[in-house]
């Protein structure tokens, strides 16, 4: 009898350990920046001001060998889903080029993270971009046609406000939604960065009850145009009068001290000498922007932070922070002379107040400002529309080489910051073993405890997740990675094999060799000289192609 009773007494341990267990599952919210380069936050060397990211390091983990897909839309269908993007559907933008792994739209062998929480119990919540889908025109909206089966409400968030489009004016966005509904910026002083953090916010303190959360913050920031206020800007007034060369050099001093890139790790060479270069005030002005960009982002996830802490949230909250590709190179709108973008639109008008926004690039402010661009023309305003370019992008990428769109490590490389002061114990550490957004979808369903499906959608057979949970290596264990890591955007192919690592750019490429543990930089081809090793990795890369549908690369894409 006793032994019965000790049995029936450790049964109703364990269950009430499990129930205790489940209710104390914590947040996750994983917040994702825009174009933005490996070295352009503080804690990983960076002169921007990011208070708040530099204090959320410094109470976790740092992650210094990250990946993200190259690119704003693959990334973002990679790390929503747990897929390589070409499984999800989204192997380069949102335009279908003809098969499944280019179809520019989620597919439905796939699952979201907030599909697969939602399932264990989770609240889920998405603010700012998402751009895994076709984006909305005025001629859909007016004759009531566009397609919403891939918004975020269809894909198992609760609530969402943000773009559906990838990219546009800071102080007046296009295709900007609230829910289901698309909505007009709706204030004079709107600023997207801002209204992110608004309503990233407002889910926190409205959120309700015990079940646990799930929150998705897109920013756009720092993609172009580079738009910032007048407040920001003015921190960052004269700071970059010595020019990117200078720069590189600084950061790249820092991030060794920090231990973020080892001693050995060479500098790349510089895009363009400084000295070489007329009107360098211009070339700092667009620099200047960049920064007060980066740091408004930073002062918003300090209010969702603080918005952690007032509804005593914050202790049991999974905090993740990465970018969805390097430093960007492209000079859109910093090229040509100045000019008035709607100054051949004779018909048109300014917005009303109530109007919504369809340009990506608009004719004109709300106030009736014609938008401007070209060499010249000093970003920051609503007026204006300019890149920070290809020379300032080479300093965001610091150490490395190449730039968005490109698989070596300055198109794929991100600092990840994970903060979690319930799980996670190691405080201010460094984590040197490889990730990629992958394994976000993994870690997510490992602390949720949830259960990620075979089938889902009506009985649809859903894609098996390929990435690893990173939970161990929040303790100080190994990653249990089982397989390489893989990359193909526009034709730039990579593999990551260990410290082995085997890219080609464009579809005409030749494959290059590196070892990354001496050669992180990836400035010493080992290709010639290792032959065996490169028709290794090169077979596993065509088994992984063929077997996620890249094959054949398609014309479609340029030979950059």
């Amino acid at each position: 009898m006793r032994g019965l009773l000790l049995s029936c007494l450790v049964v109703v341990l364990f269950g009430c350990a499990g129930s205790l267990l489940a209710a104390d599952r914590p947040n996750i919210i994983v917040i994702l920046s825009d174009d933005m380069g490996y070295s352009d936050i503080g804690c990983f060397g960076s002169e921007i001001e990011t208070p708040v990211l530099d204090s959320l390091a410094e109470g976790g983990l740092r992650f210094t060998q990250f990946y993200n897909a190259a690119r704003c839309c693959p990334s973002r269908a990679s790390i929503l889903t747990g897929l390589y993007p070409h499984q999800a559907g989204v192997g380069h933008m949102t335009e279908d080029a003809g098969t499944p792994a280019y179809a520019g739209n989620l597919n439905r062998q796939c699952v979201t993270i907030a599909e697969v929480l939602g399932t264990a119990g989770y609240k889920n919540y998405a603010v700012g971009k998402w751009h895994v889908t076709p984006h909305p025109n005025q001629k859909q909206y007016e004759a009531g046609t566009i397609d919403r089966s891939n918004w975020p409400l269809q894909r198992g968030f609760d609530r969402h406000y943000g773009t559906i489009l990838g990219a546009g004016s800071f102080f007046d966005p296009c295709t900007l939604a609230d829910g289901n509904k698309l909505v007009p910026p709706g204030s004079p002083d709107y600023y997207y960065t801002d209204a992110i953090g608004d309503h990233a916010v407002q889910y926190i303190a409205e959120h309700e009850g015990d079940d646990p959360m799930f929150m998705y913050v897109a920013f756009t920031a720092a993609h172009w145009p580079m738009h910032a206020r007048a407040r920001d800007i003015a921190k960052y007034k004269g700071k970059y009068a010595e020019g990117w060369d200078k720069l590189r050099e600084q950061r790249y001093a820092r991030m060794q001290e920090l231990g973020v890139i080892d001693e050995s790790t060479e500098l790349s060479p510089h895009h363009r000498p400084w000295e070489e270069i007329d009107h360098q005030d211009w070339f700092a002005q667009r620099q200047e922007v960049y920064a007060a960009m980066v740091d408004s982002m930073d002062q918003n996830i300090g209010r969702i932070v603080d918005a952690l802490k007032q509804t005593g949230k914050f202790d049991n909250t999974l905090i993740v922070y990465l970018q969805d590709n390097g430093g960007c190179q492209e000079e859109m709108g910093s090229n040509g002379n100045p000019r008035n973008v709607g100054e051949n639109q004779t018909d048109a008008k300014p917005p009303g107040p109530e109007d919504l926004q369809w340009d990506m690039v608009p004719l004109f402010t709300r106030d009736g400002k014609p938008v401007r661009n070209g060499f010249g023309v000093e970003p920051g305003p609503a007026d204006t529309y300019i890149a920070y370019g290809i020379e300032w992008a080479n300093a965001s990428n610091t150490p490395f080489r190449l730039y968005k769109h490109f698989v070596h490590e300055g198109g794929i490389a991100t600092p990840l910051i994970a903060h979690w002061p319930k799980g996670i114990a190691r405080k201010g550490e460094i984590e040197h073993q490889p990730g990629h957004l992958i394994d976000i979808m993994a870690t997510c369903v490992d602390l949720a405890e949830a259960q990620y499906p075979s089938k889902f959608h009506d009985g649809q057979s859903i894609t098996p997740a390929e990435g690893t949970s990173l939970t161990p290596a929040f303790a100080g264990d190994n990653i249990d990675r089982k397989y390489p890591l893989f990359w193909e955007h526009e034709g730039n192919r990579a593999i990551r094999d260990g410290d082995w690592k085997l890219v080609a750019r464009g579809k005409k490429g030749k494959w290059e060799l590196y070892n990354l543990a001496k050669d992180r930089a990836e400035l010493h081809n080992l290709a010639e000289e290792n032959p065996e090793k490169l028709n290794e990795l090169r077979q596993k890369y065509e088994a992984w192609g063929e077997r996620c549908g890249i094959y054949p690369l398609t014309p479609y894409w340029p030979n950059r």
